[in-house]
């Protein structure tokens, strides 16, 4: 079996980035095994009033990998998401998806807001646009 590398997240952002003590002290007390859901990285980002995309620099910073996504998109095993296209597409869900689109992608935080503006799950959303040949971007935390 060959070596493989273990990835670092921080090599994505600037070395000048420093981490907040106690942001890294939520996430490390929330994360097992240098690892942390999506889920709980957003709870953090809402108890600590600070923005998911500077929390998901910190996860990075400290080499915490995200898992979990909310979207399904990515992070569960054994076959990195769970995301399966949606057998039939509601229409009303599909104008907003095809509304929302910017150069015929949908990002993570549109995919979210007409998650609650039609009060679906957010893997209704992601398996629609799976269904449709969309790819979802801007991951909020930045994963992707």
């Amino acid at each position: 079996m060959a070596f493989q590398k273990e990835k670092k997240y921080s090599e994505k952002h600037q070395q000048t980035k420093i981490v907040d003590p106690e942001i890294k002290n939520h996430i490390f007390h929330r994360s097992k095994d240098r690892k942390m859901s999506c889920t709980d990285a957003f709870e953090i980002a809402g108890e600590q009033n600070i923005s998911p995309h500077n929390i998901g620099i910190t996860i990075d910073l400290l080499n915490v990998k995200i898992t979990k996504c909310q979207l399904g998109l990515f992070g569960y095993k054994p076959k990195k998401k769970m995301l399966k296209p949606a057998s039939l597409a509601d229409p009303n869900l599909e104008d907003a998806i095809s509304e929302a689109l910017v150069e015929g992608k949908l990002s993570c935080k549109r995919a979210w807001n007409i998650s609650s503006r039609f009060n679906v799950s957010k893997i209704t959303v992601s398996s629609t646009c799976e269904f449709l040949g969309i790819k979802i971007n801007d991951c909020q935390l930045g994963a992707f």
